[in-house]
């Protein structure tokens, strides 16, 4: 007879938090969002640990080397997705691990026989006025001058001028040579009064700009998150098919812990990856399983040797599974029996494996549930892919601005690995859609407002760290009444087009 669970498959949005006595201690700055990523022994210290507990999704639409190091700097990780070949993701990794902070490698470049038209496209398409000219036109290509905003009127210009014409030459420029520190090239900056630094090395090719602008943000980042050698941590995903590639190659790029991407974490194929990975490197490569949704997922993944177990199936937001296959659970319930499991695999054990909510977020306030109900971090794609630093293109959508994101299931994107099930090596149907998401500005700004919302959250609850928020919280389910209630209602609002929640 097949198991039938008594409890019905419930979301974040069924809870609500209970308020907790707060002391005069409870402030938004006192607040620890700390929390350990891989396994550890009762009395140890994690090997690795993240400042605050977000991680960005395994997605095209997602997680490349941008959001690997934009999200370093809050003290999250990204894992870069593997939906590509093993060379262009290997890339990645290594660009990410060997970005220094403050030096930014050129993402807008033209050749000197580009014209005035081209910049403006190249303007629009990256929203920055400052243009590095090299022979090639590429981010690496011998400098030889620059634009800038100051450069040109497009009112005094034609359109089809060449870049030559009106650029600021190399011999009109300041740059520094290779090897210079960021301090140093702060230094240059604020004496020249300038708002940005080529360095470039012996050959003349460009290496990094750094930006006036970028000094106070540097200074801003007491989260970032750096490994022994300084350099930011990085994950990425790996798949269930050629791992026995793919791994050496993101072991040897530096990557600090990998995930296997899957729909369902709950198979041999899990294990057979797990199992080469353990015999051929022990336990010095971190690695994370999943999908699972309750606790016998769980105790499997344990027992294969997961770092940490990723928790979800279907609750992504242009995740179809549920529709397509029947298959899933709400997130909520998911979170919360798995979280049980882990507990007591913990008591019986001495072993602490951390979980990873993976989906079903849609308000900053699940972020708090999610933890509360015993996630050590949560795993996010359609909020970060609304974001600047996510690799997607900006459309304008009927007066809009909105972010492209599709799912790994989805056609576009057909990651067949992701659910594979052992037969043929291609997508049999989507279990993804392709959309669109309103545009939100820059990471930092996002992610800092988000998590000043836990924080104030936690403060409510009387506690100022996730295990103490684990052990502390009062849980409520809500009513569909009360969820009515929970927003403006019965009044008149003055500016209707704002989302409070």
């Amino acid at each position: 007879m097949a198991t039938y669970f008594t409890e019905p498959s419930r979301t974040f949005s069924e809870y609500l938090l209970v308020p907790g006595y707060s002391s005069k201690e409870c402030m938004v700055d006192s607040v620890s969002l700390k929390t350990p990523v891989v396994k550890f022994k009762k009395g140890e210290e994690p090997a690795l640990t993240m400042n605050i507990p977000l991680v960005s999704a395994v997605m095209q639409a997602v997680s490349d080397d941008k959001m690997a190091v934009a999200l370093a700097k809050e003290g999250g990780i990204s894992f870069i997705f593997g939906s590509q070949s093993i060379e262009s993701q290997a890339a990645m990794v290594a660009r990410a691990k060997a970005y220094k902070a403050g030096f930014v490698i050129s993402d807008s470049n033209i050749s000197p026989e580009s014209t005035l038209q081209d910049i403006l496209n190249l303007k629009e398409r990256t929203g920055h006025s400052t243009v590095a000219v090299t022979t090639d036109g590429t981010a690496q290509g011998k400098l030889v001058g620059m634009v800038t905003s100051r450069d040109y009127r497009v009112s005094r210009l034609d359109k089809d001028v060449k870049v030559k014409d009106f650029m600021t030459p190399l011999d009109q420029l300041i740059y520094a040579p290779a090897g210079t520190t960021l301090k140093e090239a702060n230094d240059i900056i604020w004496d020249n009064k300038i708002n940005q630094l080529p360095i470039v090395d012996d050959e003349g090719r460009l290496q990094y700009l750094v930006f006036r602008k970028d000094y106070d943000s540097h200074k801003e980042n007491k989260n970032e998150l750096l490994d022994a050698q300084k350099r930011y941590v990085v994950g990425a995903g790996i798949n269930t098919r050629d791992y026995k590639e793919r791994v050496p190659a993101l072991v040897e790029a530096g990557v600090d812990i990998l995930c296997i991407d899957s729909s369902e974490g709950y198979s041999e194929w899990q294990k057979m990856t797990l199992d080469w990975v353990r015999e051929t490197y022990g336990d010095t490569v971190k690695i994370g399983a999943g999908n699972v949704v309750d606790a016998e997922g769980f105790r499997f993944l344990a027992e294969c040797g997961a770092d940490f177990v990723k928790v979800g199936i279907g609750g992504g937001s242009i995740c179809i599974t549920r529709e397509q296959k029947g298959i899933g659970r709400g997130q909520a319930s998911a979170v919360i029996e798995v979280a049980q499991a882990r507990d007591e695999y913990y008591k019986a054990t001495g072993i602490y494996i951390p979980i990873c909510s993976d989906g079903g977020i849609v308000y900053d306030y699940h972020m708090t549930l999610a933890l509360a109900m015993g996630a050590d971090f949560i795993m996010l794609g359609r909020y970060f892919a609304r974001f600047d630093e996510s690799p997607t293109n900006k459309v304008n959508i009927n007066g809009s601005y909105m972010k492209e994101y599709w799912g790994e299931g989805s056609s576009r994107a057909r990651n067949w690995q992701r659910y594979d099930m052992g037969g043929d090596a291609k997508l049999s149907f989507e279990e993804g859609v392709d959309s669109y998401v309103p545009y939100a500005g820059s990471l930092h700004d996002n992610v800092n407002l988000s998590l000043k919302k836990v924080k104030s959250t936690m403060c409510n609850c009387g506690v100022l760290s996730i295990p103490e928020l684990q052990e502390k919280a009062k849980i409520t389910v809500i009513s569909t009444t009360s969820l009515v209630e929970g927003g403006a209602h019965d009044v008149l609002l003055k500016d209707s087009s704002k989302n409070y929640k």
